[in-house]
């Protein structure tokens, strides 16, 4: 039986990149790209015409930016994730793009095998941040006081073990690396990350990771 392969659409204005991202990609024997588009205005359409699991997006188009799109694409019914990968790390940049509902940050320097690996794990519903993104929602949180303050008083709503889990997501741990650390099942940390994501009102795990990171967990 052949394996299931992650589907993606690579949304770049830049057909240069859209282009070497399709070859890198689909190179992976467990990813293929079944579609692109060339600007957040096409990606509806795209989505309308493929079953797609993971969107690589890009921030700065000349139509409907990658934030916006990312937004519109999330309230979608049975939305697929979102992976940012850009050239761009303003702060302005990763907040909107990760409150938007993206649940990963890349920068467009990162190794073709670690965006390899994004995918994959936008594809379990798992969190990936660039470096450089994490460096910047820290210097963030500790900059902006009422930030820190806002994101405490969010998770005072959750129990103790749901904050420990709420700080191994901020550090970007898997399901499975959450389980040994904290010495449980698998099946018991997605019950406390599904009851964390219900409780908090966030959409997926890198809102959660944010929200750690703004309360200074991580």
């Amino acid at each position: 039986m052949a394996a299931v392969r992650v589907r993606v659409l690579v949304v770049d204005d830049d057909a240069l990149v859209r282009s070497a991202l399709v070859m890198m990609l689909d190179g992976a024997h467990d990813i293929a790209v079944v579609a692109e588009a060339a600007d957040g205005a096409e990606v509806p359409a795209a989505l309308d015409r493929h079953a797609v699991d993971v969107v690589l997006m890009d921030l700065r188009m000349p139509r409907v930016d990658g934030v916006t799109a990312t937004a519109r694409l999330r309230a979608r019914p049975g939305a697929p994730e979102v992976l940012v990968l850009t050239t761009f790390d303003t702060d302005e940049e990763i907040l909107g793009a990760l409150r938007a509902g993206a649940c990963g940050y890349l920068l467009k320097d990162t190794p073709p095998p670690r965006i390899a690996e994004a995918v994959r794990r936008a594809a379990a519903g798992e969190a990936t941040l660039s470096p450089a993104v994490t460096r910047r929602l820290m210097e963030h949180a500790v900059d902006r006081a009422d930030v820190a303050a806002d994101a405490r008083t969010r998770l005072a709503a959750l129990t103790d073990r749901e904050r420990d889990v709420v700080a191994a997501v901020g550090r970007g741990l898997t399901n499975a690396e959450i389980a040994a650390e904290l010495y449980v099942s698998v099946a018991t940390v997605k019950a406390q990350v599904s009851h964390v994501l219900a409780t908090l009102d966030v959409g997926n795990r890198t809102q959660v990771a944010l929200l750690a990171h703004e309360a200074g967990l991580v």
